[in-house]
């Protein structure tokens, strides 16, 4: 099996929406996607983007996908290459797309000249933890991720 990375392009919005859901299928989260193909269009490709994405194939078709974004370390004084998602269709699985996916993106990472190359993981996911430690990736235990997110972002900011 061929597994090659490569920049989304406008056209694979319907492909990235379809790996959102599945990934939030996954996460045991489905009823929290708000996404659409238009505003995946919009906040992929749109003149006001921020992040970007890239879509693994094996043998031509779409298996996974990534999307990411700089962060900023103010300690290093160097941006950071973020990952927000990643994921493999389960078909997928150990054909080595998800390796080839964080390799590209630590390849950019290197390329852009990141001082970091950071994500987050959902502490049950050990088959993915299994990956992340077997590329070299060590958890950060000691910090806590927080959230404001929907009404509570809301009612905060108009306070």
């Amino acid at each position: 099996m061929a597994i090659s990375i490569r920049d989304a392009v406008p056209d694979d919005a319907a492909t990235i929406l379809r790996f959102i859901t599945e990934l939030a299928a996954y996460e045991k989260a489905p009823h929290e996607v708000e996404a659409t193909v238009e505003r995946v269009h919009e906040t992929l490709f749109g003149a006001d983007a921020v992040a970007r994405a890239v879509i693994c194939e094996a043998d031509g078709t779409p298996a996974g996908f990534a999307i990411w974004f700089f962060s900023y370390s103010t300690w290093q004084a160097r941006k950071g290459l973020y990952l927000e998602d990643l994921y493999v269709s389960p078909e997928f699985r150990g054909s080595g797309a998800g390796k080839a996916l964080l390799k590209h993106l630590a390849r950019t990472a290197v390329a852009e000249g990141c001082g970091r190359f950071e994500w987050s993981v959902l502490d049950w996911n050990e088959p993915a933890i299994r990956v992340y430690e077997a590329v070299g990736a060590e958890p950060m235990s000691e910090w806590t991720r927080y959230r404001l997110a929907g009404k509570g972002l809301e009612t905060f900011a108009a306070d």
